[in-house]
Protein backbone atom coordinates (compact mmCIF):
# COMPACT_ATOMS: atom_id res chain seq x y z
CA UNK A 1 0.00 0.00 0.00
CA UNK A 2 1.20 4.09 -0.75
CA UNK A 3 1.43 5.76 3.17
CA UNK A 4 -2.04 7.66 1.87
CA UNK A 5 -3.58 4.05 1.97
CA UNK A 6 -2.11 2.70 5.10
CA UNK A 7 -2.93 6.00 6.51
CA UNK A 8 -5.80 5.46 5.80
CA UNK A 9 -6.21 2.00 7.07
CA UNK A 10 -4.64 3.66 10.61
CA UNK A 11 -8.03 5.95 10.33
CA UNK A 12 -10.45 3.28 9.90
CA UNK A 13 -9.12 1.42 12.58
CA UNK A 14 -10.84 4.45 14.93
CA UNK A 15 -14.45 2.97 13.83
CA UNK A 16 -13.42 -0.41 15.69
CA UNK A 17 -11.89 1.19 18.56
CA UNK A 18 -12.19 5.18 19.16
CA UNK A 19 -9.32 6.28 21.00
CA UNK A 20 -11.11 7.54 23.87
CA UNK A 21 -12.64 4.21 24.52
CA UNK A 22 -8.74 3.10 25.69
CA UNK A 23 -9.51 4.93 28.95
CA UNK A 24 -12.15 2.13 29.93
CA UNK A 25 -11.33 -0.25 32.27
CA UNK A 26 -14.18 -2.18 34.41
CA UNK A 27 -13.35 -5.66 35.40
CA UNK A 28 -15.65 -8.04 34.37
CA UNK A 29 -17.62 -10.35 36.40
CA UNK A 30 -15.95 -12.91 34.91
CA UNK A 31 -12.43 -11.97 34.90
CA UNK A 32 -9.93 -14.45 36.04
CA UNK A 33 -8.87 -14.53 39.60
CA UNK A 34 -5.33 -12.91 39.67
CA UNK A 35 -3.84 -15.48 42.06
CA UNK A 36 -5.36 -18.48 40.25
CA UNK A 37 -3.48 -17.29 36.88
CA UNK A 38 -0.51 -17.28 39.10
CA UNK A 39 -0.81 -20.59 40.35
CA UNK A 40 -1.78 -21.89 37.10
CA UNK A 41 2.01 -20.29 36.01
CA UNK A 42 3.48 -21.97 38.92
CA UNK A 43 2.87 -25.47 37.67
CA UNK A 44 5.37 -25.18 35.54
CA UNK A 45 8.40 -23.77 37.69
CA UNK A 46 10.87 -24.80 40.44
CA UNK A 47 8.56 -25.88 43.01
CA UNK A 48 11.06 -24.88 45.78
CA UNK A 49 11.32 -21.18 44.30
CA UNK A 50 8.33 -20.28 43.71
CA UNK A 51 8.12 -18.78 47.38
CA UNK A 52 10.48 -16.88 46.52
CA UNK A 53 8.60 -15.25 43.61
CA UNK A 54 5.44 -14.71 45.64
CA UNK A 55 7.60 -13.42 48.26
CA UNK A 56 8.72 -10.87 45.83
CA UNK A 57 5.54 -9.90 44.52
CA UNK A 58 4.05 -9.72 47.75
CA UNK A 59 6.48 -6.38 48.83
CA UNK A 60 4.97 -3.69 47.08
CA UNK A 61 2.08 -2.83 44.34
CA UNK A 62 4.96 -2.59 41.71
CA UNK A 63 7.20 -5.62 41.99
CA UNK A 64 3.57 -7.28 41.80
CA UNK A 65 2.60 -5.60 38.82
CA UNK A 66 6.20 -6.63 37.55
CA UNK A 67 5.12 -10.50 38.39
CA UNK A 68 2.24 -10.66 36.77
CA UNK A 69 2.10 -9.55 33.27
CA UNK A 70 0.13 -12.87 32.90
CA UNK A 71 -2.63 -11.42 34.76
CA UNK A 72 -2.81 -8.02 32.88
CA UNK A 73 -2.73 -9.72 29.46
CA UNK A 74 -6.27 -11.41 30.39
CA UNK A 75 -7.53 -8.10 31.44
CA UNK A 76 -6.33 -6.23 28.00
CA UNK A 77 -7.65 -9.27 25.89
CA UNK A 78 -10.67 -8.77 27.53
CA UNK A 79 -11.21 -5.27 25.94
CA UNK A 80 -11.55 -4.53 22.25
CA UNK A 81 -8.12 -3.90 20.56
CA UNK A 82 -7.26 -1.14 17.06
CA UNK A 83 -6.39 -4.45 15.11
CA UNK A 84 -2.82 -2.78 14.21
CA UNK A 85 -0.05 -5.47 15.08
CA UNK A 86 3.84 -4.69 15.93
CA UNK A 87 5.86 -7.16 17.69
CA UNK A 88 4.99 -6.24 21.63
CA UNK A 89 7.67 -6.43 24.34
CA UNK A 90 4.36 -8.36 26.32
CA UNK A 91 5.96 -7.02 29.55
CA UNK A 92 7.02 -3.33 28.51
CA UNK A 93 6.65 -1.57 32.54
CA UNK A 94 9.13 1.03 33.42
CA UNK A 95 11.84 -1.31 34.80
CA UNK A 96 12.26 -3.32 31.43
CA UNK A 97 13.85 -0.42 29.82
CA UNK A 98 17.20 0.47 30.67
CA UNK A 99 21.08 1.15 29.19
CA UNK A 100 23.41 -1.63 27.52
CA UNK A 101 26.06 -1.79 25.43
CA UNK A 102 25.84 -1.90 21.43
CA UNK A 103 28.39 -4.06 19.76
CA UNK A 104 30.26 -0.94 19.26
CA UNK A 105 30.56 -0.31 23.17
CA UNK A 106 28.18 2.53 22.70
CA UNK A 107 25.94 3.14 25.82
CA UNK A 108 22.11 3.00 24.58
CA UNK A 109 18.81 3.31 26.03
CA UNK A 110 16.13 0.89 24.95
CA UNK A 111 13.57 -2.13 25.98
CA UNK A 112 15.88 -4.84 27.42
CA UNK A 113 13.30 -7.72 27.98
CA UNK A 114 11.45 -9.90 26.09
CA UNK A 115 10.70 -12.86 27.57
CA UNK A 116 6.62 -12.12 27.00
CA UNK A 117 7.56 -10.90 23.03
CA UNK A 118 4.73 -11.31 20.38
CA UNK A 119 2.84 -9.77 17.74
CA UNK A 120 -0.17 -8.25 18.95
CA UNK A 121 -1.89 -4.85 18.87
CA UNK A 122 0.27 -2.03 19.70
CA UNK A 123 -1.55 -0.04 22.62
CA UNK A 124 -1.03 -3.36 24.95
CA UNK A 125 2.36 -2.16 25.39
CA UNK A 126 1.59 1.24 25.83
CA UNK A 127 -1.35 0.41 28.50
CA UNK A 128 1.39 -1.48 30.20
CA UNK A 129 3.58 1.20 30.47
CA UNK A 130 1.24 3.52 31.12
CA UNK A 131 0.06 1.61 33.71
CA UNK A 132 3.29 1.34 35.66
CA UNK A 133 4.00 4.85 35.48
CA UNK A 134 1.23 5.29 37.52
CA UNK A 135 1.49 2.74 39.94
CA UNK A 136 5.16 3.49 40.67
CA UNK A 137 3.67 7.36 41.28
CA UNK A 138 1.34 5.86 44.21
CA UNK A 139 3.81 3.68 45.58
CA UNK A 140 6.51 6.87 45.63
CA UNK A 141 3.46 9.21 47.45
CA UNK A 142 3.16 11.27 44.53
CA UNK A 143 -0.42 13.27 44.45
CA UNK A 144 -3.48 11.98 42.34
CA UNK A 145 -2.52 14.86 39.41
CA UNK A 146 0.73 13.48 39.45
CA UNK A 147 0.12 10.04 39.32
CA UNK A 148 -1.88 11.08 36.31
CA UNK A 149 0.58 13.00 34.50
CA UNK A 150 4.01 9.82 35.06
CA UNK A 151 0.92 7.92 33.07
CA UNK A 152 0.01 10.77 30.50
CA UNK A 153 4.10 11.45 30.17
CA UNK A 154 4.70 7.90 28.50
CA UNK A 155 1.76 7.57 26.73
CA UNK A 156 1.97 11.18 24.54
CA UNK A 157 5.77 10.38 24.31
CA UNK A 158 4.69 6.99 22.74
CA UNK A 159 2.52 9.22 20.41
CA UNK A 160 4.78 11.90 19.32
CA UNK A 161 7.78 9.33 18.40
CA UNK A 162 5.55 7.05 16.28
CA UNK A 163 4.48 10.47 14.51
CA UNK A 164 7.43 11.69 13.95
CA UNK A 165 8.96 8.62 12.73
CA UNK A 166 5.92 7.93 10.60
CA UNK A 167 7.53 10.38 7.99
CA UNK A 168 10.72 8.89 7.99
CA UNK A 169 12.50 6.18 5.50
CA UNK A 170 13.01 2.84 6.18
CA UNK A 171 16.42 3.13 6.44
CA UNK A 172 16.44 5.71 8.82
CA UNK A 173 14.04 4.42 11.43
CA UNK A 174 15.64 0.91 11.12
CA UNK A 175 18.77 3.10 12.50
CA UNK A 176 16.92 5.56 14.92
CA UNK A 177 18.81 5.19 18.64
CA UNK A 178 18.45 6.31 22.40
CA UNK A 179 22.04 7.23 23.21
CA UNK A 180 23.54 8.35 26.09
CA UNK A 181 23.75 12.18 25.31
CA UNK A 182 19.65 12.13 24.29
CA UNK A 183 19.24 10.80 28.18
CA UNK A 184 21.94 13.60 29.37
CA UNK A 185 20.23 16.00 27.15
CA UNK A 186 16.47 15.03 28.75
CA UNK A 187 17.29 15.03 32.44
CA UNK A 188 19.70 18.35 32.79
CA UNK A 189 15.88 19.93 31.85
CA UNK A 190 14.96 18.10 35.07
CA UNK A 191 17.67 18.74 37.40
CA UNK A 192 18.59 14.82 37.74
CA UNK A 193 21.59 14.71 35.39
CA UNK A 194 24.13 14.36 38.22
CA UNK A 195 21.99 11.36 39.02
CA UNK A 196 22.05 9.79 35.80
CA UNK A 197 25.46 10.40 35.03
CA UNK A 198 26.39 8.74 38.13
CA UNK A 199 24.10 5.32 36.94
CA UNK A 200 25.44 5.56 33.35
CA UNK A 201 28.60 5.64 34.74
CA UNK A 202 27.76 2.48 37.19
CA UNK A 203 26.78 0.74 34.24
CA UNK A 204 29.81 1.00 32.27
CA UNK A 205 31.34 -0.89 34.98
CA UNK A 206 29.18 -3.70 34.80
CA UNK A 207 31.74 -6.11 32.96
CA UNK A 208 32.16 -9.99 32.40
CA UNK A 209 36.10 -8.63 34.75
CA UNK A 210 33.88 -6.95 37.17
CA UNK A 211 31.88 -10.01 37.84
CA UNK A 212 34.33 -12.04 38.22
CA UNK A 213 35.53 -10.58 41.05
CA UNK A 214 32.13 -10.40 42.54
CA UNK A 215 30.69 -13.79 41.86
CA UNK A 216 33.60 -16.38 41.98
CA UNK A 217 36.42 -17.65 43.94
CA UNK A 218 39.14 -19.85 43.97
CA UNK A 219 38.12 -23.28 44.93
CA UNK A 220 40.45 -26.32 45.44
CA UNK A 221 42.63 -24.42 43.34
CA UNK A 222 40.35 -23.68 40.50
CA UNK A 223 37.65 -20.91 39.46
CA UNK A 224 34.54 -21.25 40.72
CA UNK A 225 31.15 -19.75 40.64
CA UNK A 226 30.68 -18.69 44.47
CA UNK A 227 27.85 -20.71 46.26
CA UNK A 228 24.55 -18.30 47.56
CA UNK A 229 21.51 -20.93 47.94
CA UNK A 230 19.06 -20.12 46.74
CA UNK A 231 19.46 -17.29 44.70
CA UNK A 232 22.81 -19.08 43.55
CA UNK A 233 23.28 -22.98 43.65
CA UNK A 234 25.92 -25.10 42.43
CA UNK A 235 24.83 -27.52 39.25
CA UNK A 236 24.94 -30.99 39.84
CA UNK A 237 27.24 -33.04 38.01
CA UNK A 238 24.89 -34.74 35.62
CA UNK A 239 23.14 -30.92 34.66
CA UNK A 240 26.67 -29.66 34.09
CA UNK A 241 27.31 -32.79 31.42
CA UNK A 242 23.89 -31.38 29.63
CA UNK A 243 25.11 -27.69 29.71
CA UNK A 244 28.23 -28.43 28.59
CA UNK A 245 26.17 -30.90 25.41
CA UNK A 246 24.04 -28.08 24.40
CA UNK A 247 26.77 -25.72 24.23
CA UNK A 248 27.12 -26.58 20.81
CA UNK A 249 23.19 -26.36 19.63
CA UNK A 250 23.24 -22.78 21.07
CA UNK A 251 26.58 -21.63 18.84
CA UNK A 252 24.62 -23.30 15.76
CA UNK A 253 22.26 -20.19 16.51
CA UNK A 254 24.47 -17.47 15.97
CA UNK A 255 25.98 -15.89 13.21
CA UNK A 256 29.36 -17.27 11.93
CA UNK A 257 31.66 -14.97 12.87
CA UNK A 258 29.97 -15.02 15.94
CA UNK A 259 30.49 -18.72 16.12
CA UNK A 260 34.14 -18.16 15.37
CA UNK A 261 34.77 -16.04 18.54
CA UNK A 262 32.85 -18.13 20.80
CA UNK A 263 35.23 -20.85 20.02
CA UNK A 264 37.98 -19.05 21.38
CA UNK A 265 37.06 -19.18 25.38
CA UNK A 266 36.12 -22.40 27.24
CA UNK A 267 33.71 -23.64 29.69
CA UNK A 268 34.60 -23.33 33.26
CA UNK A 269 31.57 -23.53 35.53
CA UNK A 270 27.91 -22.88 35.76
CA UNK A 271 25.25 -22.30 38.59
CA UNK A 272 21.51 -22.21 39.21
CA UNK A 273 20.59 -18.45 39.26
CA UNK A 274 17.13 -16.77 40.59
CA UNK A 275 16.42 -13.77 38.79
CA UNK A 276 13.71 -11.14 38.43
CA UNK A 277 10.04 -10.85 39.88
CA UNK A 278 8.35 -12.58 37.42
CA UNK A 279 10.88 -14.62 36.04
CA UNK A 280 11.47 -16.16 39.43
CA UNK A 281 11.26 -20.11 39.08
CA UNK A 282 12.20 -20.40 35.98
CA UNK A 283 15.00 -22.77 35.02
CA UNK A 284 17.79 -19.94 34.91
CA UNK A 285 22.24 -21.09 34.62
CA UNK A 286 24.93 -18.82 34.80
CA UNK A 287 27.84 -19.74 32.89
CA UNK A 288 31.13 -18.69 33.24
CA UNK A 289 33.72 -18.94 30.54
CA UNK A 290 37.38 -18.42 29.64
CA UNK A 291 39.38 -16.60 26.79
CA UNK A 292 42.49 -15.84 26.28
CA UNK A 293 43.47 -16.93 30.37
CA UNK A 294 42.00 -16.41 33.84
CA UNK A 295 41.41 -12.91 33.44
CA UNK A 296 39.59 -12.59 30.47
CA UNK A 297 36.41 -13.66 31.68
CA UNK A 298 32.87 -14.28 29.72
CA UNK A 299 29.48 -14.45 31.61
CA UNK A 300 26.64 -16.14 29.56
CA UNK A 301 22.81 -16.26 31.26
CA UNK A 302 20.63 -19.28 30.06
CA UNK A 303 16.80 -18.62 30.52
CA UNK A 304 14.59 -20.94 30.42
CA UNK A 305 11.71 -19.50 27.84
CA UNK A 306 8.24 -20.63 28.06
CA UNK A 307 5.13 -19.61 26.31
CA UNK A 308 4.74 -15.81 26.08
CA UNK A 309 1.22 -14.53 28.70
CA UNK A 310 0.02 -13.02 25.11
CA UNK A 311 -0.32 -16.50 23.16
CA UNK A 312 -2.97 -17.54 24.58
CA UNK A 313 -5.46 -14.27 24.10
CA UNK A 314 -4.12 -13.96 20.17
CA UNK A 315 -5.22 -16.47 17.95
CA UNK A 316 -2.11 -17.88 15.80
CA UNK A 317 0.52 -16.37 17.82
CA UNK A 318 1.62 -19.78 18.59
CA UNK A 319 5.42 -20.49 18.26
CA UNK A 320 7.43 -23.50 17.93
CA UNK A 321 10.39 -22.86 19.72
CA UNK A 322 10.12 -20.15 22.58
CA UNK A 323 13.64 -19.27 22.62
CA UNK A 324 13.77 -18.49 19.60
CA UNK A 325 10.89 -16.23 20.10
CA UNK A 326 12.45 -14.40 22.53
CA UNK A 327 15.08 -14.05 20.46
CA UNK A 328 13.87 -12.74 17.45
CA UNK A 329 12.03 -10.48 19.05
CA UNK A 330 14.96 -9.15 20.71
CA UNK A 331 16.24 -9.19 17.39
CA UNK A 332 13.68 -6.71 15.80
CA UNK A 333 12.63 -4.33 18.32
CA UNK A 334 15.86 -3.69 19.96
CA UNK A 335 17.95 -0.68 17.91
CA UNK A 336 21.71 -3.24 18.38
CA UNK A 337 21.87 -6.62 20.27
CA UNK A 338 23.62 -8.56 22.38
CA UNK A 339 26.19 -10.37 19.90
CA UNK A 340 26.16 -13.53 21.59
CA UNK A 341 22.15 -13.11 22.16
CA UNK A 342 21.12 -17.04 20.82
CA UNK A 343 18.61 -20.32 21.64
CA UNK A 344 18.54 -23.76 21.58
CA UNK A 345 16.55 -26.92 23.30
CA UNK A 346 17.34 -28.17 26.36
CA UNK A 347 17.14 -31.26 28.47
CA UNK A 348 13.04 -32.56 28.53
CA UNK A 349 12.40 -30.37 25.56
CA UNK A 350 12.14 -27.14 27.87
CA UNK A 351 13.34 -24.31 25.43
CA UNK A 352 15.94 -21.91 26.74
CA UNK A 353 17.83 -18.67 25.35
CA UNK A 354 21.48 -17.49 26.20
CA UNK A 355 22.76 -14.09 26.55
CA UNK A 356 25.69 -12.14 27.93
CA UNK A 357 24.80 -11.55 31.62
CA UNK A 358 26.76 -8.03 32.16
CA UNK A 359 27.38 -6.09 29.32
CA UNK A 360 27.61 -2.29 30.70
CA UNK A 361 23.44 -3.16 31.68
CA UNK A 362 22.07 -0.57 34.16
CA UNK A 363 18.34 0.37 35.14
CA UNK A 364 16.87 3.49 37.58
CA UNK A 365 15.80 3.45 40.76
CA UNK A 366 12.26 4.24 40.79
CA UNK A 367 11.79 4.67 44.96
CA UNK A 368 11.60 7.75 45.78
CA UNK A 369 11.94 9.26 42.21
CA UNK A 370 10.14 13.08 42.39
CA UNK A 371 7.34 13.25 39.97
CA UNK A 372 9.06 15.53 37.25
CA UNK A 373 11.59 13.30 37.36
CA UNK A 374 9.22 9.84 37.34
CA UNK A 375 7.46 11.83 34.07
CA UNK A 376 10.33 12.34 32.28
CA UNK A 377 11.94 8.93 32.40
CA UNK A 378 8.55 7.78 31.87
CA UNK A 379 8.52 9.61 28.56
CA UNK A 380 11.92 8.52 27.73
CA UNK A 381 10.47 4.65 27.75
CA UNK A 382 7.15 5.96 25.54
CA UNK A 383 9.45 7.31 23.02
CA UNK A 384 12.48 4.25 23.16
CA UNK A 385 8.95 2.05 23.00
CA UNK A 386 7.82 3.82 19.77
CA UNK A 387 11.04 3.31 18.25
CA UNK A 388 11.03 -0.38 18.57
CA UNK A 389 7.26 -0.51 17.25
CA UNK A 390 7.80 1.36 14.18
CA UNK A 391 10.76 -1.13 13.32
CA UNK A 392 8.22 -3.70 13.27
CA UNK A 393 4.49 -2.68 12.56
CA UNK A 394 2.70 -0.30 10.15
CA UNK A 395 4.27 3.03 12.09
CA UNK A 396 2.15 5.29 9.20
CA UNK A 397 -1.09 3.38 9.85
CA UNK A 398 -0.61 3.73 13.77
CA UNK A 399 0.10 7.65 13.46
CA UNK A 400 -2.92 8.18 11.40
CA UNK A 401 -4.52 6.38 14.47
CA UNK A 402 -3.26 8.43 16.79
CA UNK A 403 -3.53 11.20 15.29
CA UNK A 404 -2.20 14.96 16.43
CA UNK A 405 -4.60 15.64 19.22
CA UNK A 406 -4.03 14.31 22.69
CA UNK A 407 -7.20 12.27 22.68
CA UNK A 408 -5.35 8.84 22.96
CA UNK A 409 -2.73 9.72 25.80
CA UNK A 410 -5.21 11.08 27.82
CA UNK A 411 -7.24 7.66 27.77
CA UNK A 412 -4.60 5.63 28.19
CA UNK A 413 -3.60 7.77 31.35
CA UNK A 414 -7.12 7.46 32.76
CA UNK A 415 -7.12 3.53 32.05
CA UNK A 416 -3.47 3.86 33.63
CA UNK A 417 -5.18 5.28 36.81
CA UNK A 418 -7.81 2.85 37.01
CA UNK A 419 -5.51 0.06 37.00
CA UNK A 420 -3.21 0.92 39.28
CA UNK A 421 -5.95 0.98 41.72
CA UNK A 422 -6.76 -2.17 40.34
CA UNK A 423 -3.53 -3.62 40.82
CA UNK A 424 -3.17 -2.46 44.19
CA UNK A 425 -6.01 -4.48 44.64
CA UNK A 426 -4.88 -7.64 43.28
CA UNK A 427 -1.60 -6.77 45.25
CA UNK A 428 -3.67 -6.54 48.83
CA UNK A 429 -5.39 -10.54 47.90
CA UNK A 430 -2.08 -11.46 47.33
CA UNK A 431 -0.72 -10.30 50.61
CA UNK A 432 -4.17 -11.31 52.71
CA UNK A 433 -3.37 -14.91 51.11
CA UNK A 434 0.14 -15.06 52.25
CA UNK A 435 -0.74 -13.80 55.98
CA UNK A 436 -3.81 -16.73 55.79
CA UNK A 437 -1.45 -19.03 55.08
CA UNK A 438 -3.00 -19.97 51.44
CA UNK A 439 -0.30 -18.99 49.77
CA UNK A 440 3.77 -19.82 50.78
CA UNK A 441 5.70 -17.03 50.23
CA UNK A 442 9.64 -16.50 51.31
CA UNK A 443 10.28 -13.00 52.12
CA UNK A 444 13.54 -11.03 51.89
CA UNK A 445 15.28 -13.04 49.51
Amino acid sequence: MSPEERAGHGRAARKRLSRSAHGRWIPGADRPDPLAVLAEQARTRVPELVPIRYGRMAESPFRFLRGSPAVMAADLAAQDNTGLTVQLCGDAHLLNFGVFASPERALLFDVNDFDETCPGPFEWDVKRLAASAAVAARENGHPDADVRVSALAAAEAYRRGIRRLAVRGELDVWYEHIDTRDIVRLVRRTGGHKAVEAGLAKARGRTSLRALAKLTEIRDGRRRIIEDPPLLDPVAVPDLVALRKIFSDYRSSLAEERRILLDRYRFVDAARKVVGVGSVGTRCYVVLLEGRDAADPLFLQIKEAERSVLEPHLPGAAHAHHGHRVVAGQRLMQAAGDIFLGWMTGPQGRHFYWRQLRDMKGSVDLDGMPAHLLGAYAGLCGTALARAHARSGDRIAIAAYLGGSDAFERAVATFAVRYAEQNAADHAALVAAVADGTIEAVTGI
